[in-house]
């Protein structure tokens, strides 16, 4: 008769359990939404007087191309969407790494480990200040917006890094991308990118209102001192 007493407080236990945690959660990604789009309204109307800025700054030195650059990404789920930056690099930048990596086996190498190159030729002068400052990043407050991304989540990674992420994808992909993340304040460029995805599956299995909030005020910090910034 105890045994079953006890039986049935430990099953009215775990089901209390389960419901506050399931009220965390809801409450949790209610607050992040919320959030995302007040931040990304408020980042819009920041963005248009810059994107004068910027196209104007392009024009002067003879570039008259689109000053936006868009990329397919990897979302939540595995769900791939459109994300929008301001160009850093210079027009078919995609046909002239092909090149390098073809023609220099040390940039190859470089790209294989970081899947990046720490002085990549192909960045314009105006790119880098974007990249420094990280002001490139901003027209992602769209992919906010429409719900694709968030302020603080995982980096948002290219379909064909896909197969290098390999056990790591599926925790990866269960948050959002976001436009800044636990990567981001860990060092970003300054880590490999093996180290990346440690950083990002950490997120991935403990995302929560009190690490997000960690992570964006870090953000601050990271982007005012230039940490890791290229």
């Amino acid at each position: 008769m105890n045994n079953s007493i006890v039986f049935e407080d430990n099953a009215l236990i775990e089901s209390k359990s389960k419901v506050i945690n399931k009220i965390k959660k809801t409450s949790y990604y209610l607050i992040k939404r919320s959030f995302d789009i007040i931040t990304s309204i408020i980042g819009l109307i920041f963005i248009l007087p810059l994107t004068i800025l910027i196209k104007i700054s392009y024009m002067l030195t003879g570039d008259f191309n689109s000053i936006f650059f868009s990329q397919q990404r990897i979302g939540k789920n595995g769900k791939e969407f459109k994300l929008y930056k301001f160009r850093s690099m210079i027009p078919d930048a995609n046909l002239e790494l092909e090149k390098l990596l073809k023609e220099n086996k040390d940039l190859r190498k470089e790209y294989q480990l970081n899947k990046k190159l720490k002085k990549d030729p192909r960045i314009t002068k105006i790119g880098n200040i974007l990249r420094k400052t990280s002001l490139d990043e901003l027209p992602q407050v769209i992919n906010i917006l429409k719900g694709d991304m968030s302020i603080i989540g995982n980096r948002p990674y290219l379909p064909r890094e896909k197969k290098d992420m390999r056990e790591n994808f599926d925790i990866i992909v269960k948050t959002k991308p976001g436009l800044t993340g636990y990567w981001q304040v860990s060092g970003r460029s300054d880590t490999t990118f093996n180290r990346r995805l440690e950083l990002e599956k950490y997120y991935s299995l403990h995302a929560g209102l009190k690490l997000d909030i960690k992570i964006f005020f870090k953000t601050f910090i990271v982007v005012l001192l230039k940490k890791g910034a290229e």
